[in-house]
């Protein structure tokens, strides 16, 4: 196991995990940003769940690869889900933040699939 896959794994756990843990307790600048790209306030505890599973799933495949792969295409298709709603809300000030968390999720499901 490399030390790369383990640093981007772990940053994109405390990551992911930080801000659906922010969304699962409804915190409020998430509560502004999803609604900021039209995101339903009854979903946001609900997405917020499947970031905090996403990096749980990331974090348990440091241990069992096919576990870690398949929450990294998880996470990769949530965040492509998140760029496609700032797209079509035509809300692009923050689109950085979804791109970051994308980018992460990429490259952990990558270092996952080559471990």
């Amino acid at each position: 196991m490399s030390i790369a896959y383990v640093a981007v794994t772990v940053a994109t756990v405390v990551a992911t995990g930080g801000i659906g843990i922010a969304a699962a307790t409804r915190a409020r600048f998430v509560l502004v940003f999803m609604d900021e790209v039209g995101v339903p306030e009854s979903w946001v505890s609900r997405l917020g769940v499947l970031k905090v599973a996403g990096a749980l799933g990331l974090l348990a495949g440091l241990a069992v690869q096919p576990l870690g792969i398949a929450a990294g295409v998880g996470l990769v298709l949530y965040f492509v889900g998140a760029i496609v709603t700032h797209v079509r809300a035509r809300v692009l000030s923050n689109i950085a933040f979804p791109g970051a968390y994308l980018g992460l999720s990429i490259a952990s499901l990558v270092l996952a699939i080559t471990r």
